[in-house]
């Protein structure tokens, strides 16, 4: 067993130097990426020393590592389990368990970094009955105001992974009974890898996906898309396309969910289950909205900041997936998920015992295949088909990495392969002419070599 620990160092010199003391109440907002970042920024500057730093989060931070048994959602990479453990953030700031309910001044400066969290979809029958007159059934975005059943899981989190793995094993696996998986995302192929990897029958799996607002592929690639899918052929998981929800037991409302209704282009689906997980759609939590709607915050889908992250609060911030760009900035194609300045990518445990990665540059929402386009100027492409590895590299007019995608039944090396992003292909070993002299049969080995 490998015990992993943290080694922090600290100098005479830095230890002595002089700080300036700020004492002013700075509140964050949720654990996200985003806010965790921020959190660090202030914890370690070098220069200032923060007394009074809180964290407001539902589950707290994360206390112990987490095993590959609770790995139901794909990772952005930037803060991991055991990298919340070994930042030691919890000798820095005050870690308040808790939601965001209603917001009162009494802080300095808070900053707003709760994200995008998947939400129970409201049915499709209660969604045209509500008063409305412009209702898109492939488009459900109104609250589910009935109670979740306890067999309903929609995992946002770590804490969330750790409570239906303790759960599958109690009272799923080992018993009869499907799982209907319902969704697009990424997370929904993960969470379908990991269920296998808990021994429970590929053929008590039913993968089902909505009908698609994005064309484009969750794994930005074709040829990572068609190897899951043809792993999931090769598993006989059963897979449903265009499907939107209707109706949980029948319309019944009852607690547990045993049967889950389905509309397609042909007929009603219907399905017996035993265990329902939602990776529907991501947006902005009831709570957190009506705690900003109430504070008179500018909202207009997301919670709208200026070039400089404030609100039309100023003693308000706000950063990540939750905002959006003032309209005045003529910026509603591009979201603040698209950048991080720590990692630009993410990874993923997928069907078929695929490890993935995929690490990009920002583009706009709206026109992602222009932009490839414009700035696709050459494609290295290794597969080894013996090896079942795969990797996708794009470089720009100017000989930059931009995309690396890396499909592979190996373990990627992920602390090596994001480095190549943004680098010159000369800083590779002349990676460009080489390649097309036939002397790069492995991508993989070429750049542990270099």
């Amino acid at each position: 067993m490998t015990i992993k620990i943290v080694f922090s160092h600290f100098f005479l010199k830095l230890t002595m130097e002089p700080k300036v003391t700020i004492n002013a109440r700075i509140v964050v907002v949720g654990a996200s990426d985003t806010g965790l970042a921020f959190l660090e920024a202030l914890t370690f500057c070098p220069h200032l020393r923060f007394n009074n730093l809180t964290l407001i989060s539902a589950q707290g931070l994360l206390d112990r590592y987490s095993d590959d048994n609770t790995r139901f959602l794909a990772t952005s990479h930037c803060y991991s389990d055991q990298d919340q453990a070994q930042l030691s953030l919890r000798s820095w700031i005050s870690v308040v368990k808790g939601k965001m309910k209603a917001i009162k001044h009494k802080y300095d400066y808070l900053i707003l970094c709760t994200g995008l969290q998947y939400q129970m979809p409201s049915l499709t029958t209660d969604a045209i009955t509500q008063k409305t007159n412009s209702v898109n059934p492939h488009q459900p975005r109104h609250r589910h105001l009935q109670p979740v059943p306890f067999n309903l899981f929609i995992l946002n989190d770590q804490h969330d992974c750790l409570h239906v793995h303790q759960w599958l094993m109690d009272k799923f696996v080992e018993l009869t009974g499907d799982a209907v998986l319902y969704g697009n995302t990424i997370d929904v192929f993960t969470c379908v890898e990991m269920l296998m990897h808990l021994s429970v029958s590929s053929r008590r799996i039913h993968v089902v996906h909505p009908p698609e607002e994005d064309p484009f592929s969750c794994f930005h690639n074709d040829s990572v898309e068609h190897a899951v899918k043809q792993a999931l052929e090769r598993e006989e998981v059963h897979v449903h396309h265009d499907c939107l929800l209707t109706d949980i037991n029948d319309g019944q409302h009852t607690d547990p969910v045993t049967s889950v209704s389905f509309t397609t282009d042909a007929q009603t689906l219907r399905m017996e289950c035993a265990v329902f997980f939602i990776f529907s759609y991501k947006t902005v939590d009831y709570d957190t909205f009506k705690a900003i709607n109430d504070a008179f915050l500018v909202f207009d889908g997301h919670l709208v900041i200026d070039s400089t992250f404030h609100t039309n609060d100023p003693s308000i911030y706000a950063a990540g997936p939750l905002t959006k760009s003032s309209r005045r900035y003529h910026a509603d194609q591009w979201s603040d998920f698209c950048f991080n300045s720590k990692k630009v990518g993410q990874r993923a445990k997928l069907p078929g015992g695929y490890n993935y990665l995929h690490v990009a540059k920002p583009t706009a929402n709206s026109d992602k295949t222009a932009t490839q386009n414009i700035w696709s100027k050459q494609v290295l492409v290794c597969i080894l088909s013996q090896n079942n590895n795969y990797i996708h590299l794009h470089l720009s007019p100017h000989d930059v990495a931009e995309s690396i995608t890396c499909l592979s039944k190996n373990t990627l090396p992920v602390s090596n392969l994001p480095c190549l992003y943004r680098k010159h292909q000369l800083l590779l070993n002349h990676l460009c002419s080489r390649y097309d002299e036939g002397l790069v049969h492995d991508m993989y080995r070429f750049n542990h070599v270099t």
